[in-house]
């Protein structure tokens, strides 16, 4: 009988620390794999959604008009070249990611980013503060200005205050508008595409433009345009790529990327391939 006793208490005993064991193992378990869930919520967490949709897709999608020489625009083989493509590509390449371009219309640029169309728009974009309400911007990518243009044998425009009396052409939604209507008298006339003014200058419908300073030289040059820069810089600019509000990290990483190619020199090679001079500093 004592003996029975002894043996069925010794067997409930090696049962329960067993079963203590088992419990405790579950324990760990469901321990373990909460720890896990909550690092990779707090990994994707803090991540914004450029560079969760970038880890994801490998491709980074950049937005500009496509039409504008020498930044962005298409070649005779239907391909994009330019400035601004030689920058994304190598951003891109320095991201682990493969550069896609959207072409898109100026005034549906800012409209398409927040319609998250697009991750980035780097289509020579001034940093201003009321775009600045929509948007965030990197650092300048470039630094340039705006010029009065006029035809080759004007000689009465050479500054702003010359503006006033006088018809003057200038892309709607620019800087170069601001620019423009901040001279009191100047019959400011607003256009869609940069080629359209530049023809109605060149045929006597306008008397001035307004344009970038690297623009319009490279467009002067290239197709023997009857113009010239009649003016030293009247506007400086900086121009920057924006992004998506919400997505600083983003914003952080380009900044980065921008810096070590300007430290080891990429930068400023792709600068001289299309202007054929040093950028300017801010």
């Amino acid at each position: 009988m004592k003996k029975k006793l002894l043996l069925s208490i010794f067997t409930l005993v090696i049962f329960g620390i067993i079963a203590g064991c088992g419990n405790t193992d579950d324990k760990d378990k469901e321990t373990t794999t909460e720890t896990k869930t909550d690092a990779a919520e707090v990994t994707t967490d803090t991540m914004g959604p450029v560079l969760t949709r970038l880890e994801k897709s490998k491709t980074l999608n950049v937005a500009f008009e496509g039409t504008y020489p020498p930044f962005n625009f298409l070649d005779d083989k239907d391909e994009f070249q330019g400035f601004d493509v030689d920058i994304s590509n190598e951003i891109a390449k320095r991201l682990g990611v493969e550069a896609k371009f959207i072409a898109t219309k100026w005034d549906g640029l800012i409209g398409g980013l927040k319609a998250d169309k697009f991750d980035v728009i780097i289509g020579q974009m001034t940093v201003t503060e009321e775009r600045k309400k929509s948007v965030d911007f990197t650092d300048p990518y470039v630094i340039t200005g705006s010029v009065l243009i006029t035809r080759e044998d004007n000689t009465d425009i050479t500054k702003l205050e010359d503006l006033k009396g006088k018809k003057v052409g200038v892309g709607g939604g620019t800087t170069f508008e601001e620019v423009a209507k901040s001279v009191e008298g100047a019959d400011v006339k607003l256009y869609k595409a940069m080629s359209d003014y530049v023809q109605d200058l060149t045929n006597k419908r306008l008397d001035v433009i307004i344009n970038d300073q690297l623009l319009i030289s490279y467009n002067i040059k290239e197709q023997n345009l009857p113009l010239k820069i009649a003016s030293e810089i009247v506007n400086k600019d900086e121009i920057g790529m924006a992004i998506n509000k919400g997505n600083e990290d983003f914003v952080k990483k380009m900044n980065e990327t921008l810096s070590e190619m300007k430290d080891d020199g990429t930068y400023k090679e792709i600068y001289k391939k299309w202007f054929g001079t040093d950028p300017l500093e801010s």
